[in-house]
């Protein structure tokens, strides 16, 4: 099973994981903890991550909902 590439540094990543470790670590702890919530809302805070992302937010700034 091939890995995607991290959508941040282009790195590999696990699969069903978001980001790779390095990047998953450079996150406030306020974010991985709403991000790692599985919930109705899990979605669109992943889409909020690659928002910051593609808009060039650094890791260690990026808010997500709760």
């Amino acid at each position: 099973m091939a890995t995607s590439p991290c959508p941040s540094c282009r790195q590999p990543k696990g699969p069903g994981k978001y980001l790779c470790p390095g990047c998953w670590s450079g996150l406030p702890m306020t974010a991985r903890r709403a991000l790692s919530r599985r919930d109705a809302r899990a979605m669109t805070r992943l889409r909020e991550l690659h928002s910051h992302l593609t808009n060039g937010t650094p890791l260690a700034e990026i808010e997500v909902g709760p």
